[in-house]
């Protein structure tokens, strides 16, 4: 009987790439196939158990261990996932408070404008502050001043 454990990488990654790129892409997430996230971990985990050695079985406290790490790992995405919501929502929160207030910004030429912001646009990753005709990407603000 053979003991190879190999497993190809398109067991891990054709499914759920597939099913999560747009869902991925959307949060901002990387959709790197070299990554293994919790679908792939539990996949190899299964993939184990069905192509292991029934003279040999895997030990119960592996089982665990790779278990854990599973548990760890989803915690972690959590906690990723919650930070990005969080960070977009101060993103959000701060591009409110630049309304009616004076911003400078560099434009494609390098050169240094400045308006009053009149409103926010949220329909991007990043806001955009709109100042007369011009959209100001929130992060390319230079100074923030009260509106003369």
């Amino acid at each position: 009987m053979s003991t190879d454990m190999s497993i190809p990488v398109s067991y891990l990654t054709s499914d759920r790439t597939a099913a999560t790129s747009g869902t991925a892409a959307a949060l901002g997430a990387p959709t790197d196939k070299t990554q293994l996230d919790n679908q792939g971990f539990l996949k190899l985990l299964i993939a184990q158990l069905d192509n292991q050695d029934p003279s040999s079985p895997t030990d119960s406290t592996t089982i665990l261990t790779q278990t854990t790490q599973l548990a760890q790992m989803q915690s972690l995405e959590e906690q990723i996932t919650t930070a990005r919501e969080s960070f977009a929502l101060q993103m959000r929160e701060t591009a409110a408070t630049f309304v009616g207030r004076q911003v400078t910004w560099a434009d494609a030429d390098g050169k240094t404008q400045s308006g009053v912001v009149a409103s926010v646009d949220y329909s991007g990753s990043v806001p955009l502050l709109k100042v007369g005709t011009t959209d100001v990407a929130l992060d390319a603000v230079q100074t923030l001043a009260p509106a003369d």
